[in-house]
């Protein structure tokens, strides 16, 4: 291991001082993403350094390509990356415009390495006991990036696109927008056009904001068009934008579970997994099945969203909900941000559930305790009301919150949201103005200046969170002779983890959501007399539990047991290899003499 100052420590050096190195070899590899957004280039070779210099820690692998080549890359963190045990996936910027998550996505990632490199450090005040769970039991896996063709165009051209910058769909005669740089500045922003019937007025008091009309305003008026051509203009039809930009596929509405096709689900793309992104992540999750804990980083408004996307929470499984509500106690304390249900909080119709998202794809079918994130709160931070139900921040803001709005980039985002308006002759529309608003640093992601603290709350948060996962052991070997060279081999198989062995309630039927079995095998001349070579153990239950009664007067341990005895009958003398496995927990065992 090479230190900041390209020296090796000594052979003979303790144990702390290699650490210490380590750390600060880990410190000099950052390319900058607490306090930037990277490129994809950057991006690549962020990971690829960690791989690089912690080779026994970390691994980076190409789990698909984009159409425009671009490979997705994850992180595999953790000594003995193949060795199979629970594990917990981040992923980040899968819209396009929100790469604030590929930075959250990267410093979960180097805290993780950090505290396997230096166990002794402090992690965001994560209790040393909760650390060990981390170092020892879990993988993590990272998906900084989901969309880094879309990402790329945005970071270079501020060009609005959902997720990617692709269209595939035939037949498209109808006028829309294509959203393009019309100046030469290198840059796409808004245009604006004076319009006797236009919704828009300018701000008498912050030069650039435009507000919605009231019927007292006197013109002159506007109406706001992205920056970009019409395609297929008639020379008089001016359509409508898009949210999904003039892309076809949001990949938020892309993932198999509750997939429905457009019109039912605006950006569902031509089938389900259409995309080669949504397919690697399917593919790959799939054939993960230790998966237990998935975060889906997205921005933006400071919440937290969870099961159920399809029904109201009385008929969500209690036992799911019941961890949520933890969970969501969690959220609040270590991040300042609520949890809230997505089917009750963010439908943009009311019961509409949304199709093909990925976090409704990993709870049901996947089996795991998962979550969307919008990062950075703004609304709290422009000092604005949040409103609940959560969704109605982005549907119902007033005059007044918009300048509350362009105050805060006045006074806190040194002016990185207002662009000035430029005149222009545009080839279509004739005299507009170009500028406007540039949201990506300042609404949708946060200034630079405020991603260290974003990146520490989530961190905070989500090593918590992967510590909740199952843990099997072998533990309690006994053996006991029987007369005439017989031995009795007892173990005990135990979870110790905080999650069931089937992780979710909801879950445990799924079909490959197998439970506990123990084996033993022998040494060559001895024989097996009772009891199956493998044995079904069942699955454990987990200390967390569910509904406990911890009030005094009626505290009781309640819930599943989480350890059962296991036994053979063996002849002869030799090693005995005793294991237990699971597809979610991975394989423990023990090797014990007999004779």
């Amino acid at each position: 291991m090479v230190s900041e100052r390209g020296t090796s420590p000594a052979p003979d050096a303790p144990a702390s001082a290699v650490a210490t190195s380590a750390a600060l070899s880990l410190e000099a590899l950052s390319l900058g993403f607490r306090c930037r957004y990277l490129s994809y280039d950057d991006l690549t070779r962020q990971v690829h350094a960690w791989a690089d210099a912690f080779p026994h820690l970390v691994r980076v692998s190409s789990i698909g390509t984009t159409t425009e080549g671009r490979a997705l890359w994850l992180l595999t963190i953790g000594p003995e990356p193949d060795r199979l045990r629970p594990a917990a996936w981040v992923d980040g910027n899968m819209h396009a415009s929100e790469f604030s998550g590929s930075s959250v996505a990267l410093a979960i990632a180097e805290d993780a390495i950090r505290a396997h490199l230096d166990p002794a450090s402090p992690l965001h005040d994560l209790p040393p006991h909760l650390a060990d769970i981390v170092r020892e039991d879990i993988l993590l896996y990272v998906l900084p990036r989901v969309s880094p063709d879309g990402a790329e165009q945005v970071l270079q051209t501020d060009v609005y696109v959902r997720s990617l910058p692709r269209d595939g769909r035939l037949g498209r005669s109808e006028p829309y927008w294509r959203h393009a740089d019309v100046d030469g500045d290198g840059k796409a922003y808004l245009m604006r056009r004076e319009d006797p019937a236009g919704d828009f007025v300018a701000s008498p008091e912050i030069p650039g904001l435009m507000l919605p009309r009231r019927i007292e305003d006197p013109g002159p008026y506007y109406t706001l068009y992205p920056e970009g051509f019409i395609e297929h203009w008639d020379g008089f039809t001016v359509p409508a934008p898009s949210y999904l930009s003039d892309n076809e596929t949001d990949l938020n509405r892309n993932f198999p579970y509750g997939w429905a096709p457009e019109p039912r689900q605006q950006g569902a793309g031509a089938f389900a997994t259409s995309e080669p992104e949504s397919r690697a992540i399917t593919e790959f999750a799939t054939r993960s099945p230790h998966i237990f804990a998935w975060l889906n980083l997205h921005t933006f408004g400071g919440v937290y969203i969870r099961p159920s996307g399809d029904r109201v929470d009385k008929k969500m499984n209690p036992q799911d909900l019941e961890l949520y509500h933890l969970l969501g106690e969690w959220a609040e304390r270590f991040t300042g941000y609520p949890m809230v249900s997505m089917f009750e909080e963010f439908t943009y119709e009311p019961d509409t559930p949304l199709a093909g998202d990925l976090a409704s794809f990993a709870y049901t079918q996947r089996g795991a305790v998962s979550m969307v994130c919008e990062l950075w709160d703004f609304w709290k931070q422009a000092g604005v009301e949040v409103l609940r139900p959560f969704v109605w921040n982005y549907q119902r803001r007033t005059r007044e919150d918009v300048i509350r709005i362009g105050r805060w980039d006045q006074e806190h985002n040194q002016g990185r949201l207002l662009r000035p308006w430029r005149a222009f002759e545009h080839p279509q529309l004739g005299p507009v103005e170009v500028g406007g608003y540039d949201p990506y640093f300042s609404i949708v992601n946060p200034p630079p200046e405020r991603l260290p603290e974003l990146c520490a709350a989530q961190a905070r948060f989500f090593l918590r969170l992967s510590a909740l996962g199952p843990r099997l052991r072998l533990a309690s070997i006994e053996l006991s002779s029987i007369g005439e060279g017989l031995t009795r081999v007892e173990a005990t198989v135990e979870n110790v983890g905080f999650l069931p062995t089937y992780v979710l309630s909801s879950s445990r039927a799924l079909p490959w959501n197998e439970p506990v079995r123990a084996g033993i095998a022998l040494d060559e001349g001895m024989e097996l007399l009772a009891g199956d070579t493998e044995q079904e153990v069942g699955h454990l239950g987990g200390w967390g539990g569910y509904q406990k009664s911890s009030v005094p007067f009626m505290a009781r341990t309640s819930g599943e047991a989480p350890r059962r005895r296991v036994s053979w009958v063996v002849r002869g003398r030799g090693a005995v290899v005793l294991r237990a496995r699971s597809v979610r927990m991975g394989q423990v065992e023990a090797r014990v003499d007999v004779g």
